[in-house]
């Protein structure tokens, strides 16, 4: 079973929407879109009775129940729903830190683990100056080799963000890599974000 948390306000909330479409027995789907890949997005939908598919975990919420996509589950592991109220009537936020690499074991292989880090820590922060990093290979007394894109390509920063972003992260999270070296060709500068 996927470990999705609703909080109450976000339960609440969700009711209050099921009980406006007046049909008995309504419930929500979580599901993610293109899991799995940089473009995943967790969603939230009606689920009316008639589309309940057999396969579908279920969580019973009290006041409703929460469908779980067979297919999303890996990546819905440690996802959030909160419901926090604000001056224009309130935000309804879905996280799901796994949604673009399904959560992996302490004793994944090493490119997994890289790999994994990489999509969930590094590149959300990344994403916000059009950048991305992916991993090339792993060589020689775990030295990963990383390749940037988009707006990070041919950025005068990448050095600073290589070094006391990617590196001291990647260290951290995953302490056989002991260093990282930037296989980019930082001379093409048609995309940069800082130049």
């Amino acid at each position: 079973m996927a470990l999705v948390t609703v909080t109450d306000s976000a339960r609440d909330y969700l009711a209050e929407l099921i009980n406006k479409q007046d049909v008995e027995g309504m419930g929500v789907r979580i599901f993610v879109t293109q899991p799995g890949t940089k473009h995943a997005e967790t969603c939230l939908a009606y689920c009316p009775p008639n589309e309940v598919v057999p396969t579908d975990e279920q969580l019973d919420l009290g006041k409703f129940t929460l469908f779980l996509d067979h297919n999303s589950v890996p990546f819905l592991e440690e996802a959030y729903v909160d419901y926090a109220k604000d001056q224009m009537g309130g935000q309804l936020t879905i996280k799901a830190p796994n949604a673009k690499v399904p959560k992996i074991d302490d004793d994944a292989p090493l490119p997994d683990r890289v790999n994994y880090i990489l999509a969930s820590e590094i590149n959300p922060g990344l994403a916000s100056h059009g950048g991305d990093v992916q991993l090339v290979e792993i060589v020689d007394e775990s030295v990963a080799v990383l390749r940037f894109g988009g707006g990070c390509q041919g950025c005068s920063a990448v050095s600073l963000t290589l070094k006391q972003g990617v590196e001291s992260t990647l260290k951290e999270r995953v302490p056989e890599i002991t260093a990282v070296r930037d296989v980019t060709d930082h001379s093409y500068k048609e995309n940069a974000y800082y130049q």
